[in-house]
């Protein structure tokens, strides 16, 4: 039996490779809607933004509570995988932290308007949640202790404080132009810093 047979392992292999494609062009673009459109954004505009047709994101996410969960999740695993792979690259621990926090920003405005999205599964959003912590604290704690251990910052900071504050002050931005969280939170990070290490 050749490749090209229709009983043959490799068409629907480039089908499943096809459709994973696909899946990860649309969460992608949803993300990109969510953030300038809210997660209430229309779907046909999502897939305007993808290049794929209507029926590809149904066939993939059958509500829309599906899609932004997977867009959430999806978000979740690039935020973790990043961590390390900045610590490695980073000129200073203190460096991979601050930039990671700006990935963590960035996903935190995606997320924007998720509870109300999900507000009718109360499960669904605890589990996200707790999945969220689960995978992001590790990675928090890493940044946080290798920056200590290279006396970048002071010791004593808790990954969850730093995460939540950084939340608190994402929350408050709300559309205001007048309102840039990043401002703050970059003075938030120079406060973390020992006075010999500016």
């Amino acid at each position: 039996m050749t490749a090209e047979s229709p009983t043959g392992e490799s068409p629907p292999r480039g089908k499943r490779a096809d459709a994973q494609r696909n899946r990860e062009t649309v969460l992608a673009a949803a993300a990109e809607v969510f953030v300038t459109s809210g997660v209430d954004a229309p779907i046909r505009r999502i897939a305007a933004q993808a290049g794929v047709g209507m029926a590809t994101i149904y066939r993939h996410f059958p509500t829309r509570a599906d899609l932004v969960t997977a867009v959430y999740r999806h978000q979740i695993e690039a935020c973790a995988e990043a961590g390390p792979t900045l610590l490695a690259a980073a000129d200073s621990p203190f460096d991979a932290l601050r930039r990671w926090i700006d990935l963590f920003v960035d996903f935190l405005v995606t997320k924007h308007g998720l509870a109300d999205a999900l507000q009718s599964d109360n499960e669904r959003f605890a589990a996200l949640h707790a999945y969220f912590l689960d995978r992001l604290l590790p990675v928090c704690s890493q940044l946080l202790d290798a920056s200590v251990e290279a006396g970048d910052i002071r010791p004593g900071t808790q990954p969850y404080e730093l995460m939540r504050g950084i939340g608190n002050l994402c929350a408050g931005r709300d559309g205001d132009p007048r309102y840039d969280p990043r401002r703050l939170i970059a003075l938030l990070l120079q406060g973390l810093r020992r006075p010999d290490a500016l």
